[in-house]
């Protein structure tokens, strides 16, 4: 169907969803509050397998860009391993999602080149980027959508599709009432060390359970070591307390966190020139309604999940794939997001469910540390015994670009 589409927010869900319509031959424009791109955005991710299967339904390609990341190793603060696995890969043949026919590895990039890397891919495909527009207002009247932004101006379309993130005003307008984020009791902090040499092969993520704080470190092919940490916080801090820490404080915080673990966490900090700024994490309680006539949500904006198993991106990705394949198989808006929902819905509210459970294991207090350890170190032992992973479902997932809506093939 020959759409105009509204694309509210300008990130990893919106530059793919428009992506992924132009390839569907849906036209959209994207409107981006802020007044320039995330290009300065310091922080990192790492792109599982079934995100990257994703971007190659939207015809993405990201090589160039950061380091694969085949396989993550679990120890705890005592130095103990606790287990390795392949980081989102099949567990039995390394082979990628099921069905893809290509094995791929889980890839560590750089937030900004990433979204550098699908603005300038939009571009190019000669999608319409507009910067500086805060949604306000939405309504959808006789198959048109109205949407109203901070400045004044105003767009219009056959459907909208929100996809401006954790505090998205899009789901305010789309689902009123809807409660907003959860905090996990976790604070977010990183970097990248330089001069340090580490005891781990490049690419491995090293994921560290320590007594008082996560930890995990990923060595880039370049020298460099790519960190992040989750210091435990029972109160949830305001903006304003967050932005008040500075990166020399940070670094203090984080060293004596670490002041009773083995590891090389603390000399990773001390090799970091500047910490990021730090950032609560949260998830999202299920939202009862992800549609409204011809308004849609996706990515965070339906369904954010905490980043412990790394999914945030990967859902947002697969969203925007998945809701333009139904657009372009289907007869109807309704019909569409109708499908899009019955397609996402479980499988997504799962993984932030898993997220929360995952959450959990690094924010237990220190005297509960020792027990947790057991229980992982037990439960990583049977599964290297078995091969039976039980977050393979997560990785393995497939979207077919080809495959219709309803199983009909292109």
């Amino acid at each position: 169907m020959a759409y105009t589409t509204i694309v509210i927010g300008g990130g990893i869900a919106g530059l793919t969803c428009a992506l992924a319509l132009h390839r569907a031959g849906i036209e959209a424009t994207v409107y981006e509050a802020y007044d320039r791109s995330a290009d300065r955005a310091g922080v990192y991710l790492t792109l599982a397998v079934n995100a990257l299967d994703a971007l190659r339904a939207a015809d993405v390609d990201l090589r160039g860009l950061g380091f694969d990341t085949p396989r993550i190793t679990m120890t705890s603060g005592s130095g103990r391993t606790l287990g390795e696995l392949p980081y989102g890969t099949d567990a039995g043949t390394g082979a990628g999602p099921s069905g893809s026919g290509t094995a791929l590895t889980s890839r560590t990039v750089r937030r900004a080149d990433l979204y550098r890397r699908l603005r300038e891919e939009a571009v190019r495909r000669g999608v319409r980027i507009e910067h500086g527009k805060r949604l306000v207002d939405a309504t959808s009247s006789d198959g048109v959508v109205a949407a109203s932004f901070a400045d004044g101006t105003t767009a219009r379309g056959d459907l909208l599709i929100g996809a401006d993130g954790l505090r998205s005003r899009a789901r305010e307008i789309i689902a009123p009432g809807t409660p907003g984020a959860r905090y996990n009791g976790l604070l977010n902090t990183g970097g990248y060390a330089r001069g340090i040499t580490v005891d781990s092969e490049p690419g491995m993520m090293n994921a560290i359970f320590g007594r008082r704080c996560f930890f995990a470190f990923t060595p880039h092919p370049n020298g460099e070591v790519w960190w992040v940490a989750n210091p435990p916080s029972a109160v949830e801090p305001s903006p304003a307390e967050l932005a008040a820490i500075s990166p020399q404080e940070w670094r203090r915080r984080l060293i004596d966190l670490f002041r009773d673990d083995r590891g090389p966490a603390a000399d990773i900090v001390r090799a970091t020139e500047q910490v990021f700024a730090g950032w609560n994490t949260y998830d999202l309680a299920p939202v009862a309604a992800w549609h409204n006539d011809r308004m849609i949500i996706i990515g965070d904006a339906a369904h954010a999940t905490a980043p412990s198993i790394g999914q945030g991106a990967a859902m947002a990705i697969e969203d925007a794939v998945v809701l333009a394949k139904c657009l372009r198989d289907l007869p109807a808006v309704e019909s569409a997001f109708a499908a899009y929902e019955g397609l996402r819905r479980e499988r997504v509210e799962r993984v932030v469910e898993q997220g929360r459970r995952t959450g959990g294991w690094k924010a237990v207090h220190p005297a509960a540390s020792a027990l947790r350890d057991l229980v992982m170190r037990l439960g990583m032992s049977h599964l290297a015994r078995t091969g039976n992973d039980p977050s393979r479902w997560i990785y393995e997932h497939h979207i077919d670009w080809d495959e219709r809506v309803g199983g009909v093939r292109v």
